[in-house]
């Protein structure tokens, strides 16, 4: 995974934070509360889709587990260390804790994904990169915060239930589905105006199949 979101300037990115941290979760985290907080220039606007991609706030701007473990100062860095891990997990494949000497690497990275163009490469390699000093990437990584159940991701190996594919409501409720064959039989009736002919026919089918 590798996100695409980037800051066309990345000045107010510890502002931010620190008021993530020091401040009260707002029911809905969006560009009118970053403007309600002093942050309402139009380059801080995209920190909102930046934080859902980290995985702080579910689609409708609401705040997740994650975002309110994130207020826990002694617990910020471990925890933006998480989300980095899962929104850039691609640019860990390049190095287990990327430092400067990888940034060249890190761009090349979004232009490959992203089919980015140089200048864009460059900004989300200096989003990364800004994020990157206010976590811990030395800590060890493991699911810190629980994913919200509003937010949960499909399991690729959990079985469909009954529902999905036409079954009865008694079916869904015990989890049993009968298996039932059915037949197609096509018969070829000779060209002949003899009803016996046809009366034969007819009659070892009931005896032979239908029976």
């Amino acid at each position: 995974m590798l996100t695409q979101r980037y800051l066309v300037s990345t000045k107010n990115l510890d502002a931010i934070l620190k008021k993530i941290v020091d401040g009260v979760a707002p029911d809905k985290f969006n560009s009118d509360h970053l403007k309600s907080i002093g942050f309402g220039g139009s380059g801080d606007r995209s920190m909102v889709p930046l934080l859902k991609d980290l995985g702080f706030l579910t689609a409708d701007g609401t705040p997740t587990p994650r975002y309110h473990a994130y207020r826990d100062g002694s617990r910020s860095k471990v925890v933006l260390a998480e989300a980095l891990r899962e929104a850039y997990e691609d640019v860990f494949h390049i190095r287990e804790v990327p430092t400067s000497t990888d940034r060249p690497a890190v761009e090349g990275l979004f232009k490959s994904k992203h089919n980015s163009t140089d200048k864009v490469a460059q900004l989300q390699a200096m989003t990364f990169y800004a994020l990157l000093k206010h976590a811990d990437m030395k800590a060890a990584p493991g699911t810190t915060t629980p994913v919200p159940q509003n937010v949960q991701r499909e399991d690729p190996h959990a079985t469909k239930t009954p529902e999905g594919d036409g079954a009865t409501e008694q079916q869904s409720r015990t989890g049993q589905v009968t298996a039932e064959l059915h037949y197609t039989i096509q018969i070829h009736l000779p060209a002949t105006k003899d009803i016996e002919v046809f009366n034969a026919i007819f009659r070892s089918l009931r005896e032979n199949l239908l029976s």
